[in-house]
């Protein structure tokens, strides 16, 4: 999968109640809404199952683009530690 490596597999997932998932899923809930407002349906009474199904596919929206930037975060901080190791000249510590 392009989207996540397989090195990203060793990464702890994400918890399923985080910011991306809660607000992905909420803008696919107002998205819902919104469908049944422009097409004079009853706003939140009609179509329930499309509300329900577009919260869930806002929120594993979200926790995969939560898993993909704690993928590259890792990545980054694995590739800054290792440009450390490699030049410990430049990052002495202060003695003070």
């Amino acid at each position: 999968m392009v989207f996540l490596p397989d090195e990203s597999r060793s990464l702890p997932p994400p918890p399923l109640l985080n910011k991306g998932s809660a607000w992905l899923g909420l803008a696919g809930w107002v998205a819902a809404l919104l469908d049944n407002g422009f097409n004079q349906r009853p706003v939140i009474r009609a179509g329930v199952h499309r509300q329900i199904l577009f919260t869930t596919v806002g929120w594993f929206v979200g926790y995969y683009l939560a898993k993909r930037t704690e993928y590259i975060h890792a990545k980054l901080d694995r590739e800054l530690f290792e440009y450390i190791r490699q030049h410990p000249e430049d990052f002495k510590t202060a003695g003070i």
